[in-house]
């Protein structure tokens, strides 16, 4: 910012003891040393494009909103209460009116299609246990392979947030269940392939969150909530081999990265748990943008085409908290990804489900 000073009429000038190159090299002089003492305008800052959502699309308190899930064939959205064992349904043409509950029995912590199988009657989800099928209409579900091979595991843990890779296999993190306490580093990221067979890709994770991939499908982005932290690794779609594990990105706020998506053009669209907000971050680590909600605990983004929604948590403790949440995000090209086979279909079970 630069400054103009008028100055009135004064006293007849004296003589100048000093040449006029003379002068003009102090002055170029201060003028290096008070540039250094100016504070400068951050580029990064002043490139942060922000968004702000005042009201909620459906203000139902949900205690842990998750696992938004884009149906677009129907243009329905579904997403979970993981806390409450329920699994939402709204049909978007409809509207907030249309909104459908279904009472489980179970914590489900996130959902994905199956291909070649009708799923408004019956998906995929990451239970209590380990995964399942479940019929949509009734709560029926079945347990088609396990987390853990011992009980006490069985018990003490959960399914979080995971994802449908390229291939159709399924990854989904595990975590605490809630009866447990403050959460341990006791979770795990597994792989379920096509076959059913379970692999580990890591352990010794207190909250593993969102698993997502880049659109040319070489690099996996795991978020690790409670070390503030993405990580990306090299990522090879032939045979899921993770490499060249390195940090992404560190979130210095007060609250935790929770869920996350990324849209065609690569930035990760990462929500912020306790912080009110959604952060864009480029496929270089940068923050480019900010969605900014009326409540706080924001835990997973979802695309519904260009519209960014957002599941959120907190039951009664806000106006606003446990909303479903929708922003237009004008002024960008943010367009949803959808980088798994069948438009996120899983080919786990695939074999015994469709003749």
């Amino acid at each position: 910012m630069t400054s103009t000073s008028i100055l009135g009429p004064g006293p007849p000038a004296k003589p100048h003891l000093l040449s006029t190159k003379t002068t003009s090299s102090i002055f170029s002089w201060w003028y290096w040393i008070l540039s250094l003492l100016r504070p400068s305008k951050s580029p990064k800052m002043a490139e942060i494009k922000t968004w702000t959502v005042t009201e909620p699309y459906l203000n139902i308190h949900c205690a842990l909103g998750e696992g938004p899930f884009y149906e677009a064939d129907r243009n329905t959205l579904r997403f979970v209460d993981i806390m409450k064992k329920h699994l939402h349904t709204v049909d978007l043409t409809v509207g907030p009116g249309s909104l459908k509950t279904l009472q489980l029995d179970m914590p489900v912590g996130v959902t994905a299609d199956i291909e070649g199988v009708d799923a408004s009657k019956k998906i995929l989800v990451g239970g209590k246990s380990g995964i399942y099928t479940l019929e949509r209409e009734t709560g029926k579900h079945e347990l088609l392979k396990r987390f853990y091979d011992t009980e006490e595991k069985d018990e003490r843990l959960r399914s979080n947030d995971g994802a449908v890779d390229p291939e159709g296999r399924f990854w989904i993190g595990t975590m605490n269940d809630f009866w447990v306490g403050e959460p341990q580093p006791e979770g795990t990221i597994f792989r379920f392939n096509t076959d059913l067979s379970r692999y580990t890709a890591r352990s010794s994770i207190t909250i593993p969150n969102s698993i997502r991939w880049s659109p040319d499908h070489k690099t996996l982005y795991f978020v690790d909530s409670k070390k503030r932290r993405l990580i990306a690794f090299d990522y090879s779609a032939s045979t899921a081999d993770l490499s060249n594990e390195r940090v992404f990105f560190v979130y210095e706020g007060g609250g935790e990265p929770d869920g996350c998506r990324l849209d065609v053009e690569g930035n990760i669209w990462q929500a912020i748990y306790g912080d009110s907000c959604v952060l864009k971050i480029s496929p270089q680590g940068k923050v480019i943008g900010r969605v900014d909600y009326p409540t706080k605990n924001i835990t997973c983004p979802v695309f519904v085409g260009t519209e960014l929604w957002v599941t959120t948590a907190g039951g009664d403790e806000e106006k606003y908290s446990g909303g479903v949440f929708q922003s237009r995000c004008r002024g960008g090209r943010s367009k949803g990804l959808q980088v798994q086979t069948g438009k996120g279909c899983s080919r786990v079970v695939r074999s015994q489900l469709v003749p």
